[in-house]
Parts: structure tokens; C-alpha cells; sequence
């Protein structure tokens, strides 16, 4: 099985979770390399998604990617601990959707990815301050107002 060779080559840390679906920490450095070896078997990219841990954990964020297999009819979750700061490598060159993803994260979150062709907000708009899933944004901040474009009456 591709699991297991993908697990010994990279040493893989597998987790046990409640849902089945083979889950595994990655070194960041990595990512890159084992996204062009997983891209032979798990042909679709599910999601990819960020939780911010913030004092709960040595590293502050964790990236969760979501794989399928088409073929072999499995999932597979790869998680990346990162620090704040820290920049992870695009995977948007493997798979068109990871553009838009990796977008939301850097718009929610602030983490940047390195060499992705476009990386700008998505969700909110350019002159929003901060990112609002952090858990160190304040609840009651308030944002600049933007000037709506109105169509004149005529």
C-alpha cells in the first residue's frame, strides 16, 4: 500500500483518531516533496484547513490537508505544525484548488505560503486589519469602512 511506503520513507508519525481516516504529522520542510508523491495515488485535494493553538501547544498553528483516493477508495489527513511566522510551501502547483485554500488560510489565519502565484486576501477585503480566526484578535475591534461602489441614478 502506498500509506505505508509514503509513512517509512518520510517517517511519518501516524495519530489515532475517532474517525478512521489515516492521519499523520509532517515536517513542514517536507511538504512539498511528499504533496508530488502523494499526487500519483490521491488525486483529489478534499481541503485544506488551519487551527491556531495558541498556548496550548509548542508550535502556535497547525495545517491540516485532506487527500483523497479515488482509486484505492481511502482518505488521508496530513497535519503541519508551524510557528507563527513560519511560511509553508504551495501545493497549488499540484492541484488547482490548494490556490483558493491557501488563500482563505493567509486571509483567516496569516500564513503565508511560500512561492504561491497570488497570494492576497479572498474573504475579506484588502483594507480589513488582521486576521479574524486568530485566537489574539480582538473580539470588539472595529475595521476601516470602505466606500461602496453605488451605480448613479440616472
Amino acid at each position: 500500500m502506498v500509506l505505508d511506503e509514503i509513512r517509512e520513507k518520510y517517517d511519518l508519525k501516524k495519530l489515532a483518531t475517532a474517525d478512521g481516516i489515516p492521519t499523520y504529522y509532517c515536517p513542514a520542510d517536507f511538504v512539498a516533496k511528499l504533496s508530488k508523491e502523494l499526487k500519483e495515488d490521491f488525486k483529489v485535494l478534499l481541503d485544506i484547513t488551519a487551527v491556531d493553538y495558541m498556548g496550548r501547544k509548542e508550535k502556535r498553528f497547525e495545517i491540516v490537508y485532506l487527500f483523497l483516493s479515488i482509486t484505492q477508495k481511502i482518505r488521508l489527513r496530513i497535519k503541519l505544525e508551524i510557528e507563527e511566522g513560519q511560511k509553508v510551501p504551495t501545493i497549488s502547483h499540484l492541484w488547482g484548488n490548494a490556490n483558493w485554500l491557501e488563500r482563505e488560510i493567509y486571509d483567516m489565519f496569516g500564513i503565508e505560503f511560500k512561492g504561491h502565484p497570488d497570494l492576497r486576501r479572498i474573504l475579506l477585503y484588502p483594507e480589513f486589519k488582521g486576521h479574524p480566526l486568530r485566537k489574539d484578535y480582538p473580539i470588539k475591534k472595529s475595521q476601516p469602512r470602505i466606500k461602496f461602489l453605488r451605480p448613479e441614478r440616472k
